[in-house]
Formats: C-alpha cells, structure tokens, sequence
C-alpha cells in the first residue's frame, strides 16, 4: 500500500476479520519501514491519531514517542483520557505538554475567527517542534492521514498541524492509514481496542473550542463551553441520541443578558445549543430534539454552569447557517 491512490480491489474494511487483517499486514509494513528507529506522533485524541497510534505501539512499541498538547481548547475529559487509554493502559511512550497558558496568553483579545484559527495553528507548530527537538533519534513522522486528506489537500493533514514543521526536521512520514475512509478507520480502531467514545467520536473542528467560544476568547467563557457541552452529550447519551445525531455542541457568544438568578439579578453570557444531522456536510438538517428534554438541559446548564443564565436552540439548517458558527 504505498501508493497514493487507494486501489480498486482493496476491499472495504467493514467487519473485525477484514480489520484484523488490515491490522496484521500493517504491522509488517511498519516494522519493515521503521526497523529499529523512532517515531514521533502528534497524537490529538481524535480517531485517526488514536488508531495510528494504537498500530503503532503494537508494531514498534517503545519506539513510538507520542505528543500530546493541551492547548486549553480540548473539550471535558479529552487529556485525561489519552493519557489513561495510551499511558496507562496501553504503556506508550507518552509526552503530555500542558500548553493551556501559552495558548490562551497568545489567543488575548483576538475576535476574528481566521486569526485564531491562525494562532491555533501556528502555535500548535512551535509547541510540537519544540518536544520534537527534545527527543534524540526520531527519523519518522506519524500522520492521521486518511484517504479523503489525499484526495482534497495533497497528502497533508492539516488539520494535526504538522505540516509546517521546519524544514531541517527531515522526517520521513509514515502514514498506515491514508488509505482508508474514516468508517473503516472507526472499524479497525474497535478492532485494536480503543474505546467506543474514541472510536466513535464526533466530528471536532481543529482549533477545538476555539471556535466554540466565539469572538475574542475569555477564560470564563471558554470555560462555560466546555462544561455546558459537557452536559449536552451526557444528557444526548442518557436520551439515546449520541450515535443518531452527527453533531452536536454548544457554543457562547461573546455578550452578556440581563436575568435572574435566586432572587438576585444576573449579568450573564447565553448557551446556544447546535444539533444537525448531515450526509457530506454540505448541507445539514437540524435534529428534533425532544421539547422536554431541551427544557431539562436548559435547567441543568443555568445552574451548573457558571457565568450562564439563557439556553439557546439554533434552528438554522444548512444552508442557510453552518455547521459550526465560525
């Protein structure tokens, strides 16, 4: 499988016996390319890092060094649980970078959605070259690649952020499942292990709550975020309706409302709710989530998220709105 184009008699990966094979013959290809050498992964916590890194341990072990940088912007829970799937129970060779400060610090007073995106990305970059410079012996670079990155950005994953590495970091990449669709990365990632909210895991844009946090990005709010999202996919979960719903999170504007909270008036930021249903992403319907249950979420959100006092439902399919609202 070292061509760039897919070819036409690979058989879809759909089932655990096509994925263990898939698996098998992947673990021959690494340990031949690697041989005794290291190899450095930008590991995010998403599915296709996550499987990269799983087939990775299993052909090379210690000799895969994992990267993971917490830039602040991950949503409830995430670094733990890299740290307890990939350093606790699978014994990796784990980097955990706690870069939360440094990105929030550069972030400051920055409204426009491009310009974050940007610092995001650019930092992210400088972070990651920094722990690659650290380490002695690393001549490969793994990247999440799936088919669909080659197909639409020339072999690049942009979205992992390290394809703007200086050009004296003369990695060689290595990319076991560029390809594959992102269903069969799902279907050999249960295959290796890796647990269903990993596997499963919902589309998350790149820069991460960034973006969910909109206009210039506070602490309070970036916070409230992530807690009001957190509550979302708990109550999704409990209501049967994580896995029937493409995406769905919260995100909070960047202005305040008058309101009343235990007889005391209130100066607080609105959650708005985003749940949509997709093929492509090109256009999307919106999820008719349950009266009721809005109305449960919205009583747990007001009193258990800090600095919030309005629930918000966005009803915009798209067109005319987008996915994520910047």
């Amino acid at each position: 499988m070292s061509s760039n184009v897919r070819p036409e008699s690979m058989e879809r990966i759909t089932t655990e016996a096509l994925a263990n094979a898939f698996i098998e013959d992947q673990i021959k290809e690494l340990r031949a390319q690697i041989g005794s050498k290291k190899v450095l992964l930008a590991l995010s916590g998403g599915v296709d890092s996550s499987v990269v890194a799983a087939l990775l341990i299993k052909a090379v072990g210690k000799q895969l060094v994992c990267v993971h940088v917490n830039h602040g912007l991950l949503r409830k829970g995430e670094p733990e649980q890299v740290i307890k799937v990939f350093r606790d129970e699978m014994d990796a060779n784990l980097v955990y970078v706690d870069a939360v400060d440094r990105f929030l610090d550069k972030l400051a007073g920055v409204a426009e959605p491009e310009k974050k995106r940007k610092i995001i990305g650019a930092e992210f970059i400088r972070v990651f070259e920094e722990e690659a410079r650290k380490q002695d012996g690393i001549e490969f670079l793994a990247q999440g690649t799936i088919y669909p990155d080659i197909i639409e950005s020339d072999g690049v994953k942009a979205h992992h952020n390290v394809g703007g590495l200086p050009e004296d970091l003369k990695f060689e990449l290595v990319e076991p499942v560029k390809l594959l669709f992102k269903d069969e990365v799902r279907v050999v990632g249960k295959a290796l292990g890796l647990p269903d909210n990993m596997v499963y895991r919902q589309p998350f844009p790149g820069p991460g709550l960034g973006v969910r946090c909109l206009g210039a990005i506070t602490r309070d709010r970036l916070e409230a975020v992530r807690e009001s999202d957190a509550i979302l996919r708990e109550e999704f979960a409990k209501n049967g309706l994580e896995g029937k719903v493409w995406q769905y999170f919260t995100a909070i504007p960047d202005f305040r409302s008058v309101g009343v909270k235990d007889g005391k008036r209130t100066f607080a930021y609105p959650v708005i709710i985003r749940a949509v249903n997709t093929k492509d992403a090109m256009t999307a319907t919106v999820e008719n989530v349950p009266f009721e249950l809005l109305q449960h979420i919205t009583d747990r959100i007001t009193h258990e998220v800090e600095n919030v006092n309005r629930v918000l439902f966005d009803l915009t399919p798209k067109p005319s709105g987008t996915i994520e609202w910047e």
